[in-house]
């Protein structure tokens, strides 16, 4: 007759639900061995991130709803036009490009400023007109305007 064998959680990958907490009598140990378990499946799923997020970085930016309008404001010192991608797809807006480092003519003893890749996107909340999308590049802010269709735009109606 075979006898039960009970498995520690970083056993196998498929937890039964019965053995999700650990039982009253375990032990203090044993629950430490669980969350153990837990905080590194918890790690390894930070670990699958793209590589954009990790040699990158995601610039400072204001999202603003006008009454006809999205207005996104990207900070990009030192970000050249031909440098930049914009697209936009349904309510989705995709900022991409990369800050080039500059020449240096001496030794670099301290570097607080990012540069390489960056990546930013926003999913917008309503609709706009991907027609009629406009982009300016001005003293180191981008600003992309997405207008709403016009059965979106708030419109105010007098009091007769």
């Amino acid at each position: 007759m075979a006898l039960p064998v009970r498995r520690r959680h970083d056993d196998s990958p498929a937890l039964a639900e019965a053995d999700h907490w650990p039982s009253p009598g375990r032990g203090a140990w044993a629950e430490l061995e669980q969350l153990q378990a837990q905080l590194s499946r918890a790690l390894e799923s930070f670990s699958r991130l793209p590589s954009l997020l990790d040699d990158g970085f995601t610039p400072s930016a204001d999202v603003e709803e006008t009454d006809d309008a999205y207005v996104v404001e990207l900070e990009l010192p030192g970000v050249k036009k031909p440098d930049v991608d914009i697209s936009v797809g349904g309510r989705r807006l995709v900022v991409s490009g990369e800050r080039r480092e500059r020449e240096r003519r001496g030794f670099l003893r301290h570097r607080t400023r990012s540069v390489g890749r960056f990546y930013y996107e926003v999913v917008l909340p309503g609709p706009v007109e991907e027609d009629d999308v406009g982009a300016s590049l001005d003293e180191g802010v981008l600003t992309v305007r997405l207008p709403k269709p016009a059965s979106d735009r708030r419109r105010r109606i007098p009091i007769t």
